[in-house]
């Protein structure tokens, strides 16, 4: 049996402040999905061989544009910027995993003790608003359903949801198939096939769908493995915008390939290079792309995080820094602070970016690349993964087609074109 947990549904004229923004209650049930990594070279692709047609219809009845996304451009800090409306230096997250430097230990973000403010979920759900949340990752759920009424539950945990802890119970009964292995393409078609069925259901106003990268890490945009991912998302997002939903969809990050023509995956150790030109123990690397699902990257991504162990000469680090092969930008921490909206106090002593076709890593130890299996190595968090694309399935009043034309545009604004931007 399928019991779905239901809360009043509010006036359409309603509106709340969230984080210094004010939304719209939702005019239609309204979908937000985050598919993570869809990068624009997949949409672009997905237009010319037309494995996209839902998507490629929104520029008739809806709008098409591309969004920066919050940088490192990583999931954990991208998709509570986009809960939230605000960027990393407001809400507080500012990458997957961290060093406390009270205590000194690295942790690995799965909750949502580090954020600063509240959810525009959380907030609209408390003023009456039926909401859900589906999401691949559970170390996301957390986070997205922080003080949230209403379904909320991952795909990577579908069987065990309860109505208890997740207003929800019988999914896998729901959607019609068994919960999905976390290394899959279905853990995300998991989502988006459970959005269906909840929209249909129950009608919530208000849902947000987080994918997973699985496909992307792996895949690249032409790749038949890639085509028929995306073609099944876009048949998908076809039936909730059959089912009368505003659908808006925007990407956590976008994806690049970072490997050398040979298929070797392109990597500076920057805490080992740091450690044998300055000294042992000078210096630890952190890499904020590391996550749970480390078969996807080798906690391997294009920005790191540096910190000094003792006493040295910062400038000399970053000028020694700038000097690698495949290193984009280097930027101290006021400077990596005031350019991306990150919070000073979480942020390292000065921050690395690797470039398009680079990662960057810490000790050469600490990266197990095994798991590629003979994929090429495809990742993201630096600069140019933060492109993505920013949709409306339906079309925006006057004022918000013209801030969408003129920027800046990102990905964090997507409730507040889709609650409030809407005709």
């Amino acid at each position: 049996m399928t019991v779905i947990g239901n809360t009043v549904r509010p006036a359409a004229n309603d509106a709340i402040e969230v984080n210094g923004r004010v939304y719209a209650f939702p005019k239609h049930p309204t979908v937000i999905i985050v598919i993570d990594g869809f990068d624009p070279a997949y949409l672009e692709h997905g237009f010319k061989n037309d494995t996209l047609p839902t998507m490629k219809s929104f520029d008739k009845t809806g709008f098409i544009g591309f969004a920066d996304c919050s940088i490192p451009s990583t999931t954990n800090t991208n998709n509570t910027s986009i809960v939230t409306g605000v960027p990393p230096a407001v809400h507080g997250i500012n990458g997957n995993y961290y060093l406390d430097r009270e205590t000194g230990k690295e942790i690995m973000i799965t909750d949502a003790s580090l954020l600063r403010c509240d959810t525009i979920l959380g907030e609209l759900s408390q003023a009456g608003v039926q909401t859900a949340v589906v999401t691949a990752k559970d170390k996301l759920l957390k986070v997205l359903a922080y003080k949230m009424s209403g379904i909320r539950f991952s795909s990577e945990h579908a069987r065990t949801a309860t109505l208890e802890d997740n207003e929800i119970e019988g999914v896998e009964a729901l959607v019609g198939r068994a919960q999905p292995d976390q290394y899959s393409a279905d853990l995300s078609l998991f989502v988006l096939d459970a959005g269906v069925k909840i929209l249909a259901r129950s009608r919530p106003d208000l849902m947000y769908l987080s994918t997973s990268d699985y496909v992307q890490h792996l895949h690249a945009p032409g790749e038949a493995e890639a085509d028929a991912y995306h073609a099944a998302v876009d048949e998908i997002v076809g039936k909730l915008v059959g089912l009368g939903a505003t659908v808006a969809i925007t990407a956590d990050h976008g994806m690049n390939d970072k490997s050398a023509p040979d298929g070797t995956p392109n990597v500076i150790y920057l805490e080992d290079e740091l450690n044998t030109r300055f000294g042992p123990g000078s210096v630890r690397v952190i890499c904020p792309i590391a996550d749970p699902f480390v078969r996807h990257h080798g906690a391997l991504g294009s920005f790191v995080r540096v910190y000094l162990r003792n006493a040295g000469d910062i400038a000399a680090m970053m000028a020694f820094s700038r000097t690698l092969p495949g290193v984009e930008l280097v930027l101290d921490k006021p400077q990596v602070c005031q350019r991306f909206d990150l919070p000073l106090d979480r942020e390292g002593d000065f921050a690395v970016f690797g470039d398009r076709h680079t990662v960057i890593g810490a000790r050469r130890e600490e990266h197990d690349l095994s798991q590629l299996a003979g994929h090429r190595l495809r990742s993201h968090g630096g600069l140019a993964e933060q492109k993505v694309p920013f949709l409306l399935s339906r079309r925006l009043n006057a004022e918000y087609r013209g801030r969408a034309e003129t920027g800046p545009l990102h990905n964090y604004d997507i409730f507040d074109f889709a609650l409030n931007g809407v005709v």
